[in-house]
């Protein structure tokens, strides 16, 4: 692969992982190679298409969770009740 395309997959993987100090890097990287800015702007717009994709399944699998996920309200933690010391799930 080359350094052009490399560099414009990493400007829409910023934008779709929501990422602001990536975007400015790899935007900034890219105009630095001599990537045109409608290219740039063209990757950024994959971002968010795929942002928007990963939304929407997202969506779907959260209420198809619900049928899932057990009528009791005993715990909220991922496991019932939250490890001493840690973090719900994780």
């Amino acid at each position: 692969m080359d350094e052009k395309t490399r560099e414009l997959i990493a400007v829409g993987a910023s934008v779709s992982a929501h990422c602001q100090p990536c975007l400015t890097h790899h935007v900034a990287k890219a105009k630095e190679m001599g990537i045109e800015e409608t290219e740039i702007r063209e990757a950024i717009a994959v971002g968010h298409l795929v942002e928007k994709g990963a939304m929407s399944a997202m969506r779907q699998f959260s209420a198809n969770a619900l049928g899932a996920l057990p009528s009791t309200t005993a715990g909220v933690c991922c496991g019932g009740e939250k490890p001493k010391g840690k973090s719900c799930c994780g």
